[in-house]
């Protein structure tokens, strides 16, 4: 018996073995065939089909395959602008494209100055005699800015198409957090460095309403004249300032009322926009459904069309999103990340550097090691840095850039927002409503100081006070080398105030309106080049993207609620999401903070879910869910 046990235990282990093995060469296989790249052997005639199911990014978040796959492909997805822009130029050039196709249904859009790029690389589509038709449920500012640039523009008859403009209102939780009795204590240098004041208020300061209304004013104006000046026929004036009217002179056909105002060209629904497609582009040999259309996808024709590397680098690193302590990203900016990948392409020689921002700030430990790496590779040979602004480039996102020898933005950037501040909550009158109390020995008055459970010493509060002071002077100090100011100067246009790029540029900010390639000429003409090519530093965009799509089904138009009531629906989906993710940030561990309050960076919906933090654990026990 001893003998056949034995001989058991081991064919037992046999099996295993061999589970384990197959186990492991079935996880190899899948992961090869995630991360196999689109063939560029798939091009065929037919139109480019780029299908913006998600959110245009300046540096899409990675994703994790595995959990794609288990979420049903439910993960937000995000398309790299410059990635869009590269295939409409090359759409313009190769003769296989017959037409460039949009298909907006699931758009959820992107920023000002990233929708301007787009549009003029449609644009170029257009001048080089090919159609771009462009197609969707429903249109709000950046569907909306990017029809206008369209040949075509069509829309499902039960849509509609609407100008929001920016602003709104937001939470302030100051009386919610009174009514709990949490003493939320907050240090600031800036008149207008709002970002703390949802926290304490029940409104917005003057001071805050005050510089936001020039900001969105700036904004709104350069987004109408974008509009305007592609699509002259349409009746902004009557959209904008007499909705409600507009829309009853339509017998509330939100449709025909987009139709009247020169929004939209056509009606259809997609069978009909498809076989309209159909006849420009040719038939899809592939797929006999109604409306289907020969074309490609943004990343097969990518793939046809290598980038050339001609002469030296010129090293391109992006700071995108919140930028935080860490190795974050992408699409989080952590300063450790980030400044490892500026040390990169130190390391490589490269004979200048372009910081791509696009970020409203954030931690001031990690803006400074993003900022100390920059003076490193200036150090270095004395070579050019420069700054390419992007959607927003404020708090954090100006304390990086001021090491630039040049910075670029455009008109719709904003930028500014420098200055400081820290928030912290304590409990000690939470508590000492349940009956908790503290009390001990001190050998000096800050022994065990900070205590977010027993409240602070007069003396820490002084302390943390002055720290934000000195970190508010310091950034006075960079800023003020950086763009030949005196701190007062400085100080004059700081207080933590928000500005447009064309204010930006007359106050002293930004050197020069202009994109990446602009950015990046100016950076090879500094540096002498004759002959040069970006080189991004970071990671490349996901590699199984398209066939993961395919096996999650991700690739496919998604019902979604996307006429007026669904765009409703959405709206509040992610203001309650949005609400959770404030509460979530003020429990949340961080050191003294550079962030601008309403930069429209991040349009990625934060999670559902349950906030983490001090603040949530309290809640938890006092009921506050």
């Amino acid at each position: 018996m001893i003998f056949a046990r034995k001989v058991w235990h081991f064919l037992v282990g046999i099996k295993d073995g061999l589970v384990l093995l197959f186990m492991l060469l079935f996880f190899m296989a899948l992961y090869a065939v995630l991360t196999m790249r689109p063939s560029a052997g798939t091009m065929r005639d037919g139109a480019l089909l780029l299908r913006l199911n998600g959110t245009v990014v300046e540096e899409p978040a990675e994703r994790d395959p595995f959990d794609a796959l288990m979420s049903g492909g439910n993960q937000p997805k995000e398309f790299r602008t410059r990635d869009l822009v590269r295939a409409l130029n090359l759409a313009v050039e190769d003769d296989r494209i017959k037409a460039v196709v949009l298909d907006l249904s699931q758009f959820s859009g992107g920023g000002l100055v990233s929708m301007q790029e787009l549009g003029a690389a449609m644009d170029k589509v257009r001048a080089a005699k090919k159609p771009v038709l462009v197609y969707s449920m429903s249109y709000t500012d950046d569907g909306l800015m990017l029809a206008a640039h369209a040949s075509e523009v069509w829309l499902h008859p039960l849509g509609g198409a609407f100008a929001m403009g920016p602003g709104g209102d937001r939470l302030y939780y100051g009386q919610l957090l009174q009514r709990y009795k949490v003493n939320v204590h907050v240090y600031k240098v800036g008149t207008y460095k709002d970002f703390v004041e949802p926290y304490l208020y029940d409104k917005a300061s003057e001071p805050s309403k005050e510089a936001r209304r020039a900001v969105y004013a700036a904004i709104w104006e350069e987004w109408q004249a974008d509009v305007a000046k592609a699509r002259p026929k349409a009746n902004l004036k009557l959209v904008t300032t007499d909705p409600a009217g507009w829309m009853a002179a339509a017998k509330g056909d939100a449709a025909q009322a987009a139709l009247s105002a020169g929004l939209v060209d056509k009606l259809g629904d997609e069978v009909a926009f498809g076989e309209r497609v159909k006849a420009i582009a040719g038939e899809d040999e592939l797929d006999d459904a109604p409306g289907a259309f020969a074309h490609n996808k943004a990343e097969t024709l990518l793939a046809a069309h290598p980038a050339k590397t001609p002469g030296e680098a010129i090293a391109v690193v992006t700071v995108a999103g919140s930028i935080v302590d860490g190795k974050a990203g992408p699409g989080t900016a952590g300063g450790e990340r980030i400044a490892r990948l500026i040390d990169k392409a130190n390391a490589d020689d490269a004979k200048a550097l372009v910081l791509r921002v696009d970020s409203p700030g954030g931690s001031v430990f990690a803006s400074e090691q993003i900022r100390l790496a920059l003076e490193r590779f200036k150090a270095k040979g004395n070579r050019p840095v420069v700054v390419s602004m992007v959607n927003v480039a404020a708090s954090g996102g100006y304390w990086v850039s001021t090491p630039a020898n040049r910075i670029f933005a455009q008109p719709g950037t904003i930028t500014g927002s420098i200055g400081i501040f820290a928030l912290i909550p304590s409990f000690e009158k939470t508590l000492a409503d349940y009956g908790v109390k503290s009390d001990g020995v001190r050998t000096t008055p800050l022994s065990g100081q900070p205590d977010v459970l027993s409240g602070f010493t007069p003396e820490t509060e002084s302390m943390i006070q002055s720290n934000i002071e000195n970190n508010y002077g310091r950034f006075l100090g960079v800023v003020g080398k950086a763009r030949g100011k005196t701190p007062e100067q400085v100080d004059a246009i700081a207080q933590g105030r928000v500005w447009d790029g064309g204010t930006a540029r007359q106050n002293g900010l930004v050197d020069q309106f202009g994109g990446l390639d602009d950015a990046l000429a100016w950076a090879a003409k500094a540096a002498k080049l004759e002959e040069w090519h970006p080189q991004f530093y970071g990671k490349d965009a996901d590699p199984y993207a398209s066939l993961l799509e395919s096996l999650t089904g991700q690739d496919e138009q998604a019902a979604a609620p996307t006429d007026l009531v669904g765009l409703v629906a959405l709206r509040q989906e992610a203001r309650l999401a949005g609400a959770l993710a404030e509460l979530a940030w003020l429990g949340q561990v961080r050191g003294a903070q550079a962030y601008c309050l309403d930069c429209p960076v991040s349009l990625r919906a934060p999670a559902v879910q349950t906030p983490g933090g001090w603040l949530a654990r309290a809640g938890a026990v006092l009921g506050l869910r």
